[in-house]
């Protein structure tokens, strides 16, 4: 299992000043290489540098203390978006030096800009604060948007919390809700409704400066007998909630008319080490399923007790993260600290054998994984090797479109041989990732969090199918 963040240090502003790159047309001209992950070293002396022509939109910013966890947020603004600029609501959990240092980040990133075709290649982004696009080289172009340039701006509120947070999750339902699982062993449900509204309302452009901290009670506290990361909101009944804790126990909350939780003191039981992660079933409201360091997957029935419905060997080591595709609700997608990838068809797991794909081109533990809320097919990855990964299970290799690609660059750009054919897209330059979300109601829009930072992107090749009548 791969958890907390390696080095904890609180992020800095930094000035407009851009350092490191050549900045005259007279620097001398290296040769641009394509990197391989996991197959190319960096010398001494060398560094990676973003292709921007491979984003629709790239930004990076942070709110101070890395976050280990984060949730995208429903809004109001409409269901499918494709207009820049974005408007996105966040909320995140700090994983601060002293516990009385970390909070809940509740804040709105606006004005995120993408370039049409022609002005991709323009795009400059750097890790100070807000990742902007206010290149201060001579060629930016004169026909960009007054707010485009500006870049995106970023408001933030925040609320006390004791502990770090190892894992926030916002109720699908009442986005304003949400639950916290802390360092403690504490699982908190927040109503975060005043700082959203307040969001709503401020039109400051830029990063704030001091971000007052508010002073609150949780709606409800719930204490494991140990820490976790396991926790999930359920789609279908509101309020509902799963938490499971490294005493690989999980707890079912039901919500009472009083606005509290009825938490069964009895735990579901089954697994022999840590429950990771939780996933509530897309289509029947009393299924979830879980996943663990002893390598198993379960699958449980709230109606039918206390031990699983099902269970089976998934990984050959701990099972970090599990997804459960909303769109092939028989789909459950799963990464291992071994690197790999399992995707399974629940209904094979009579036959024995689910699983209808696997992939070994990780060579780290699997942080985060997720299937796109757009696409069935569709899922990202975010590992420890610094990579995050974009998949397409429809893709298969096609040799005569590799033979006529290979013609036309004359062999210069040659993917390796062992590349699968599924793997559409690698983001990297984030160290130390942990978490990612796609956003529900911006098609190819993804959010990764780790140590130094969040990164929003969309890359160029991600292509949705998108309801005829356009955004909504």
């Amino acid at each position: 299992m791969t958890r907390g963040i390696k080095h904890r240090k609180k992020a800095k502003n930094k000035g407009s000043k851009k350092e490191g790159g050549p900045s005259s047309s007279l620097a001398p001209q290296i040769p641009v290489k394509v990197w391989q992950p996991g197959v190319d070293k960096l010398e001494e002396g060398e560094e990676l540098q973003c292709d921007p022509s491979a984003y629709n939109s790239l930004h990076a910013f942070h709110i101070g203390w890395p976050c280990l966890s984060f949730d995208i947020l429903h809004d109001s603004l409409g269901l499918v978006r494709t207009e820049f600029p974005h408007t996105v609501y966040f909320m995140a959990g700090t994983q601060a030096e002293k516990p009385s240092w970390n909070s809940i980040g509740i804040f709105k990133v606006s004005n995120i800009s993408g370039k049409r075709r022609e002005l991709v290649s323009k795009v400059e982004t750097d890790d100070s604060g807000m990742d902007g696009e206010d290149s201060d080289s001579d060629d930016d172009s004169e026909d960009e948007d007054e707010d485009v340039a500006k870049g995106p701006s970023l408001q933030l509120r925040k609320v006390a919390h004791q502990g770090c947070i190892n894992r926030i999750r916002s109720m699908p339902q009442n986005p304003h809700i949400c639950a916290a699982w802390a360092d403690t062993g504490h699982v908190q449900v927040w109503d975060l409704n005043t700082h959203l509204n307040a969001l709503a309302e401020t039109e400051t452009e830029g990063v704030q400066g001091v971000a007052a901290v508010f002073n609150q009670d949780p709606l409800y506290k719930f204490k494991h007998k140990d820490e976790g990361y396991a926790i999930d909101w359920s789609l279908l009944v509101p309020g509902r909630l799963v938490s499971g804790d490294c005493d690989n126990s999980i707890y079912l909350w039901e919500p009472t008319s009083a606005g509290a939780w009825n938490v069964d003191n009895a735990p579901f039981t089954g697994h022999t080490a840590s429950v990771e992660d939780l996933q509530w079933s897309p289509t029947e409201p009393h299924v979830f399923a879980s996943c663990s360091v002893d390598g198993s997957i379960a699958i449980w029935d709230i109606r039918l007790g206390k031990s699983p419905a099902a269970s089976f060997k998934a990984h050959n080591a701990d099972v970090n993260v599990m997804s459960w595709n909303r769109l092939a609700s028989c789909m459950l997608a799963s990464g291992s600290d071994d690197g790999t990838i399992s995707i399974r068809d629940l209904r094979l797991l009579k036959e024995g054998d689910s699983v209808v794909a696997h992939f070994e081109y990780h060579k780290h533990p699997i942080t985060s994984i997720e299937w796109s809320p757009h696409e069935a097919s569709s899922l990202a990855v975010s590992s420890a090797d610094n990579q995050l990964t974009i998949w397409d299970l429809s893709l298969e290799k096609d040799e005569e479109e590799e033979a006529e690609f290979k013609a036309k660059t004359k062999e210069q750009v040659n993917a390796p041989e062992d590349l699968p054919p599924q793997l559409l897209f690698i983001h990297q330059g984030q160290k130390d990732l942990k978490e990612l979300h796609w956003h529900a109601q911006i098609p190819g829009m993804i959010v990764s969090t780790a140590a130094d930072g969040f990164n929003i992107l969309m890359p160029s090749n991600i292509q949705s199918t998108l309801p005829s009548d356009g955004a909504l």
